[in-house]
């Protein structure tokens, strides 16, 4: 219990230090989203050490710098948001429910970022986001994660994956990047509070391109994307040859 009060603590002061700074920043018309990518690397690294975790990762070379990927990957714990932005060598946007607007400081630190919010009680509020990501992926470079599960998995199992973020792939010609994320339940499970120090192996598949895919292969994408997840999750740990520890005490410098 000591430890996840410590977490608690650090939560709430670094939520709120790393929100303002960006909203801060954001003031500055050449900062905007400019150094989001360094702030959310930061954040991530104190509640990781915070929590007495460490990060791997295998298979950061099929992260493409050049080009738009949807990151689609499984989604067990709150930690794998951690995971995902202190292991990515890129800037992360997360595709994130609607509630987290509401969150004072943070939520606005959120938008400002670009990161989107999409409300799935509604469909045509759904729809009107994967639209707005979709102008944005149209227009930028952008890695866009999307836990394509929809919700936190109560089990460790892989559940159904929706459509939205093939839909998404497929609309904007932008291949599908698969992920595993691997142990982060046994740091933090749904439905529960504690926090136990432990490992987190970010594992990286190899892209699915969608070129000469039309929309009606979005169910046949969403089952070969789900299946590579389900794949790396399944696989043995890595050596880590291609690993790296995903907690740096000074972040490096992202667009």
């Amino acid at each position: 219990m000591l430890r996840t009060a410590w977490v608690a603590l650090a939560a709430i002061a670094m939520t709120g230090y790393y929100a303002a700074i960006i909203l801060l920043s954001s003031l500055v018309p050449a900062w905007r989203r400019r150094r989001c990518g360094y702030w959310a690397q930061g954040w991530s690294a104190v509640l990781l050490r915070a929590a007495g975790v460490t990060v791997t990762s295998a298979g950061l070379g099929r992260v493409d710098p050049r080009r738009s990927q949807i990151v689609v990957s499984n989604h067990q714990s709150w930690f794998d948001v951690l995971a995902l932005f202190a292991t990515f060598p890129t800037t992360l946007r997360f595709v994130a429910k609607e509630e987290l607007r509401s969150v004072p400081v943070f939520g606005k630190a959120f938008l400002r970022c670009g990161h989107l919010s999409i409300d799935r009680r509604k469909r045509h509020r759904a729809v009107e986001s994967l639209q707005r990501a979709a102008r944005r992926l149209r227009e930028h470079t952008l890695h866009v994660v999307m836990f394509a599960e929809g919700t936190r998995s109560p089990t460790g199992e892989l559940q159904p994956f929706k459509k939205g973020a093939f839909v998404l792939a497929l609309e904007t010609r932008t291949p599908v990047l698969p992920v595993a994320v691997v142990g982060s339940r046994a740091v933090m499970r749904k439905h529960s509070y504690a926090i136990r120090p432990g490992s987190i192996e970010v594992r990286i598949g190899e892209p699915i391109e969608v070129d000469g895919l039309a929309m009606s292969d979005r169910n046949a994408l969403r089952d070969r994307a789900r299946r590579a997840v389900a794949d790396l999750m399944a696989g043995p740990p890595s050596e880590r040859a291609n690993g790296r520890s995903a907690t740096p005490l000074v972040p490096a410098t992202r667009a």
